[in-house]
This record gives C-alpha cells, structure tokens and sequence, in this order.
C-alpha cells in the first residue's frame, strides 16, 4: 500500500514594510555617517597638508622644537624658522581656503548657478583694480592696499546687487551682470599696467595672481578676527538659504523673508571674499570649485558649506605646498598653481556631467 503523500510546505507570507519613518530614519543616519567621513578625512588631509608644509626638507625635529619653544624650551633657530616663515604661510593660507571655499559655496547656492564665484562675477576683480589702483597709482603697499582690495570689491558687490535688482534679484540676471563687471574691471586693469612703473607693475602682478607671501602674525590675526566673526553669520544665513533652494514661493510660504534671506547670503559671501583676497588677493579658482567637489564628496541634499570649507583650505595649502617646495628653484605665487590645476579638473567636472545628462 502506497504511503499518503507530505503535505506541500506552505510558504512564509511576505514580511511587513517597513515603516516609512524607519526607512527616513536610516537614510538619514546614513547621510550623517558619510557626511562625519568625509568631513574627517578632510580635516585630516588638511593637517597632513600643513604638517607637510612646516616638515619639508628634513625639518621634523626642527618643528618639534618649535613647538617645545612655544611652552618655553626651545631653540631660537627653529622659533624663527617655522614661527617666522612656515607656519605664518600655514595659517594664513588656511584661513584664505576657508574663507573662498565658503564664499563659493554661498553664492553658488543662493544664485542656483555653478557659475556664481566671487572670482567669476567680478568682484574678486574689483579687489583686485582697487588694490593695482593702490599700488600703481598712489604708491600704498601693505594693508593699506588690503583696505582697498576689501573696499573694491564690497563696492563691486553691491553695484551688482543695485543693477540685478528688479523687485528681487534673480540668480542668471545677478551671474550675467556680474559677468559684464568682470570683463570691464579687465578693461580698467589693463588700463593701469600699461600706464604704471615697471617696479610697480610686477608688485601689482604678484598681489592679483594671489599670493600667501610672508604674512605677519599680526596680518593673520586681523584675517582671523574677520573670518571669526563672519562665521556666525554664516551659520544664521544657512538657515534661510536651505529654505531658498525650495524656491522663492515655497520659501515664502515657509515664513521666510525672500529677499532679506538672499541679501544677507550675499553679503556674508562678499564678506568673506573679500576678506579673503585682502590678504592674499584673488587667488585664482578656489572660490569657483570648492563647493562642486565637497557635493560631489556628500550625500545629495545638503548645503556642503563645511565641507566646501575644507576643500577650499586643502586646495590654499595644497596649492601653496607645491608652489614653494616642488616646482624647482621656483617659487611661484600659489594663484598660478591652483589655475593651472584647476582649469583642467573644471573642464573634467563639465564633460562628465554633460555625459551623464546625456546618458540618462
């Protein structure tokens, strides 16, 4: 007799969704646990860079004998070596990264426009026609020609803002006008060197292809006391600025004054800029990519300003370490590497997005 066939196993009914706030929930730690590496690792290239900077050439034990005069027991070669030389350039030369990397990142984000770089719209070309008006025609140097950078530029800033405005500023009306400030300030640049000193025209040269230079720790201080303040500000316009990239309608509808919110994102960017290109003048491209690179680092969704403040500062540094250490018996102004560098890697970040649009 045949025994009765097993019953067929009856299979597991399919496990639950998971609820929809479970699903936010991860998302969300996910993106804070990306954004905490990369910001990490940034922070680390960072220090490595300066470390590199103050160490090349065999000066290890010299730093560490700074760092033993600064408690008091040191040599006084290696205070003036690396407190005199090295590490002024350090410091200055992150303070400048931080400060351009946030400007970028301000005014690409509030204009909604990659293109909306102090450096591109002509108000890093402001600072640099009042600071070649100072040193060409009126004989200043020093921090008097920083004075006149700060003040061109700020000047250059709001006759954009006055030209763009029409009931509100739109950001192609804002990047256009101030591409038309750019090529005339070009213009005025021109004008000057060719009606200038030799001696003064190279001086001039130097400041508007951005250099560190050999600051002073004073020089720093004021740098340092202006990025210090700005900061905070920074953080009230990051508020309004998250709600203006849901657009002008939603923001509004969110309690959000429009135009006031856009204007105090400018003028913290211009600010910063500024500041910036007062000490070291207009070094070239850190503002402009900046913040497209500490996207592309993080997780989508995100203002990236710290990030973007990071970048900025490993590109300064990087720039600078390689201008003063590897580029021969040469020391060249630290604007010429991160131009050279830089160029490529925007028509790289160009192609690649147009390939991607394509393909999708």
């Amino acid at each position: 007799m045949t025994a009765p066939a097993a019953p067929a196993a009856t299979p597991d009914p399919p496990a639950p969704p998971a609820p929809a706030g479970t699903v936010l929930a991860g998302v969300r730690r996910a993106r804070r646990r990306r954004t905490l590496i990369v910001t990490a690792t940034l922070a680390a290239l960072v220090l490595t860079l300066a470390w590199a900077s103050l160490t090349w050439g065999g000066h290890t034990g010299t730093v560490l004998d700074y760092l033993a005069t600064s408690v008091g027991a040191g040599s006084g070669d290696s205070s003036f070596l690396i407190g005199r030389l090295r590490l002024p350039r350090v410091v200055l030369a992150v303070l400048v990264g931080v400060a351009f990397g946030l400007a970028g990142a301000l005014f690409q984000s509030v204009l909604g426009n990659p293109l909306a770089s102090p450096d591109i719209l002509g108000i890093s070309g402001g600072a640099s026609l009042a600071a070649a008006y100072a040193i060409m025609a009126l004989g200043l140097t020093g921090a008097a020609v920083g004075l006149f950078a700060f003040g061109g530029a700020a000047t250059v800033a709001a006759a954009i803002y006055l030209l763009a405005w029409r009931g509100g500023v739109t950001g192609f009306r804002f990047v256009l006008i101030g591409v038309g400030f750019a090529f005339a300030i070009n213009s005025g640049i021109g004008y000057l060197l060719t009606r200038a000193e030799v001696a003064d025209v190279r001086t001039a040269l130097v400041w508007m292809v951005g250099s560190i230079g050999t600051p002073r720790w004073n020089d720093i201080a004021v740098l340092a006391v202006m990025v210090g303040a700005l900061l905070p500000l920074v953080g009230l316009a990051a508020r309004g600025l998250q709600a203006l990239q849901l657009g002008d309608e939603m923001a509004g509808g969110l309690g959000v004054r429009v135009e006031p919110a856009r204007l105090l994102v400018l003028v913290v960017g211009v600010g910063l800029a500024a500041s910036a290109t007062a000490f070291a003048g207009p070094v070239a491209f850190v503002a402009f990519v900046s913040a497209p690179i500490a996207r592309r680092l993080l997780p989508s969704g995100g203002l990236a300003l710290g990030a973007a403040a990071l970048v900025g500062a490993t590109v300064v540094l990087g720039g600078e370490f390689t201008a003063t250490h590897l580029i021969g018996s040469l020391e060249a102004p630290v604007g010429i590497v991160t131009g050279a560098v830089g160029a490529p890697y925007l028509l790289w970040l160009l192609a690649t997005e147009d390939a991607g649009e394509r393909s999708a």
